[in-house]
């Protein structure tokens, strides 16, 4: 065996015990390309994820010069590119030399700093079997083609990458996959005792309202009916929440459902094909939970609107009452209307939260979440 085979066999060796030990994907990505420029003749590398829209992000970057660098690595993140097309039409199978590369091309005439004699780069898909999730790419200073055996290297890490890409985010649909059920045992068991036994207690208190003939007694047993159904309905809200009924068929479908159940009409209006991902579909049906807890505790008023507009990048969500209405405070932390709550939902998923209120004149709220 060769000198250099050697090398990159030690080298693939200590990039995958890195990836299979490594659980956060943003720290695995960047230990393993900077493992692999500081052992092969790699002097930078930058990774994209890629949606089925083709639609790219910058996910990880090593060693980049200034010109890249620039205003956070605007010109890695926007536009298109030759690799990304060849990506997305299905052409890359293997590692592949880049005659030109759009994007340092644009770094460089926009006078965004020192290239450092990088032109050109070489790029290889990222998949484990017929799942890909994006591309790997490196270059070098004064380097227009990598040789054979660089670009053998270059596939090999790739597929590392994939596979450990692939195993993170299988751990995290298991992850998931714990926590519902987990809260639907919650469920279970909230229905089964504490809903059960405030059901008997409402009708133990009605029977006692109807069996005494003492006005104050009466009165009593009136008011703990009053309240125990108030508990009971707070605790039928709160099982939904943590088994949310109907969304197995569509987020619209679950968010009317939740408006019947807290006694809300619902005017609904859709524009665009509803085909979200999962977790943007339980993102927006958690705010939209909060917004109509919200309208049914504080607006007084029992009619709300939803509109809903999908776009191949992002969706729109307003939800709209006419009721009471409150006045916005951006420095104020309002835990019984949820705003906060609301507000990091959105933002978890890269989304914006807006509200427009008014004292008598109701309240509408815009949720922006990109898929």
């Amino acid at each position: 065996m060769e000198a250099g085979q050697h090398s990159n066999v030690a080298l693939l060796k200590e990039i995958a015990e890195l990836l299979n030990e490594e659980t956060d994907m943003g720290r695995m990505l960047e230990g393993a390309i900077w493992k692999l420029l500081n052992g092969s003749v790699f002097e930078a590398a930058w990774i994209f994820f890629i949606d089925k829209n083709g639609k790219h992000q910058l996910a990880a970057q090593a060693n980049l010069p200034p010109a890249l660098q620039q205003n956070d690595c605007r010109h890695l993140k926007k536009g298109g590119c030759w690799c990304v097309k060849r990506y997305h039409d299905g052409n890359l199978e293997k590692a592949s030399n880049i005659i030109a590369c759009q994007r340092i091309d644009n770094a460089i005439s926009s006078d965004a700093g020192d290239a450092e004699g990088i032109t050109h780069h070489a790029t290889v898909a990222l998949q484990s079997g017929n799942e890909k999730f994006g591309l790997l790419n490196i270059a070098a200073p004064d380097t227009v083609r990598f040789s054979n055996d660089e670009l053998a290297l270059l596939e090999s890490v790739a597929f590392q990458i994939g596979s450990a890409i692939k195993r993170i985010l299988l751990t995290k649909q298991e992850q998931e996959l714990a926590l519902v059920q987990e809260r639907n045992r919650l469920a279970r068991d909230l229905h089964d005792s504490v809903n059960q036994l405030l059901f008997s207690v409402t009708l133990t208190a009605r029977g006692g309202s109807v069996m005494s003939e003492d006005p104050e007694v009466q009165e009593t047993f009136r008011d703990i009916q009053h309240l125990t159904q108030e508990a009971l309905n707070e605790m039928r809200a709160l099982i939904w929440q943590l088994r949310p009924k109907g969304l197995e068929s569509g987020l619209l479908e679950a968010v009317k459902g939740y408006a019947e159940m807290l006694g809300l009409s619902m005017e609904l209006k859709v524009t665009g094909v509803i085909q979200l991902p999962s977790r943007t579909e339980e993102t927006l049906f958690r705010i939209a939970q909060e917004a109509l807890n919200n309208i049914r505790k504080h607006a007084g008023v029992h009619k709300v609107q939803l509109y809903m507009s999908v776009t191949p990048s992002d969706v729109l969500l307003v939800i709209k009452d006419e009721g009471r209405g409150f006045v916005i405070d951006e420095h104020l932390y309002l835990p019984s209307i949820g705003i906060q709550s609301m507000r990091d939902r959105a933002k978890a998923e890269g989304g914006s939260i807006e509200w427009s209120s008014e004292i008598g004149r109701g309240t509408e709220i815009l949720i922006r979440i990109p898929y």
